[in-house]
């Protein structure tokens, strides 16, 4: 099989630097039925201007791991790199400001605040960084989601569709290290889904953005240039640009509980 990074057009303009880069990812949750072991020693990275899908069946990590990278969460051990910086050393202050800087998110459920305009959702994650506001750049970010007409109407007054735009446009702001989305189509009906992914797929090809998807619907994933799959906390294999059908195919493989098809090959 041909290295994903010698098939990428982004990797083929320049040796891309890591974006995100996890080593030896260990998190664990005790509760009621015991200790859940959420991510079992997970080595990944995640290069700039790439476009990255993470699937895997309910309760394989793929939450825990969008949590940690994005400093969203604490692993019991091992180090996440964002940015070449070592987040898990970091005070929650210092946590808070780097994902005001250096983070971008998009998720399911959109998050906009009713009372503001559109164009004060997208300057939000600038003004909570205390950094000026590029209304300038907001209004640039609108037309490219294809909403330049917008910026003065509150969420309330756009489709879900419009609103991921927006959250799109919001995540995109500050120039981010890395985008996570979190099941960014899961709201969205098929057609609205496609356009969405299609933004984020243009995000990282025109803006040489990077994008962390988790998503369980493989026609999403295929939009990916890479798709990763976890199962009981462990990576247990990847595919470089395939199509929804091997995607579904993959998924179909993984039955999720320790022992399964690639335990062997994952441990």
């Amino acid at each position: 099989m041909v290295a994903w990074h010698e098939r990428l057009p982004s990797e083929r303009r320049q040796v891309a630097e890591p974006a995100v880069e996890l080593s030896a990812l260990r998190r664990a949750y005790t509760g009621r039925r015991g200790t859940v072991h959420a991510l079992r020693g997970v080595d990944l990275t995640l290069r700039r201007g790439t476009f990255s899908a993470v699937m895997g069946p309910s309760g394989s990590g793929k939450s825990t791991l969008l949590q940690c990278a994005a400093g969203l969460d604490r692993p019991d051990s091992g180090t996440v790199l964002l940015g070449g910086q070592d987040i898990t050393r970091l005070s929650e202050n210092q946590l808070t400001r780097l994902r005001r800087r250096s983070v971008g998110f998009v998720f399911q459920a959109f998050n906009l605040l009713p009372a503001l305009t559109v164009v004060q959702n997208v300057l939000l994650p600038l003004r909570l960084a205390g950094e000026r506001q590029d209304r300038a750049r907001a209004r640039e970010l609108l037309a490219q989601v294809g909403l330049p007409d917008h910026a003065d109407r509150r969420p309330g007054e756009l489709s879900g569709g419009q609103q991921q735009r927006v959250a799109i446009a919001r995540a995109l702001i500050t120039r981010p290290e890395v985008v996570f989305a979190d099941e960014p189509t899961g709201a969205l009906d098929s057609r609205t889904a496609q356009e969405v992914l299609g933004l984020l797929r243009r995000a990282v090809d025109a803006m040489d953005a990077t994008v962390v998807m988790v998503t369980h619907d493989p026609a999403a994933a295929s939009h990916a240039d890479r798709v990763l799959f976890l199962a009981d906390g462990l990576l247990v294999d990847e595919l470089v640009r395939p199509d929804a059908g091997t995607v579904a195919d993959r998924m179909a493989t993984l039955t999720g509980p320790v022992g399964g098809p690639y335990a062997e090959r994952a441990a």
